[in-house]
């Protein structure tokens, strides 16, 4: 006879408690380039306000420019989706995004690194997302 148990891998990281964001779609809009995000924040607290400072590239990974996006208040345990219309951007032209920094992370409670230290990035859109 045959026993099975679970098998756990030794040393496997435990998730960090910290934001979520995802470039879920990326459409041509009327004044240029509208993007849409899905924000997480798995933190304890909620967040008053965030933005979150953008480095937009091209195809060639060239730095095409860079846009502070103000995501707004992020409750705790929460899931918000913000849409940004970036005048004058080419959706064809993006090749990527980065994360750079959160110069504004604000809430009762909450250090202002707590908005970087253990963000994760994702994108379900052609252009990718990395923090």
């Amino acid at each position: 006879m045959t026993s099975f148990a679970p098998v756990f891998a030794q040393g496997a990281e435990t998730a960090v408690a910290g934001l979520s964001v995802e470039l879920n779609d990326v459409a041509t809009s009327e004044r240029g380039c509208k993007l849409t995000f899905v924000a997480g924040n798995d933190l304890a607290q909620p967040l008053s306000k965030v933005s979150f400072e953008f480095v937009l590239f091209d195809q060639k990974g060239r730095v095409e420019r860079m846009a502070v996006l103000d995501f707004r208040d992020l409750p705790a345990g929460k899931t918000k989706v913000r849409q940004f219309d970036l005048a004058g951007t080419k959706c064809d032209a993006l090749g990527s995004l980065l994360i750079n920094d959160a110069p504004v992370c604000t809430g009762e409670g909450i250090d202002k690194g707590a908005c970087m230290q253990g963000l994760r990035t994702g994108s379900k859109s052609t252009v990718g997302l990395k923090g």
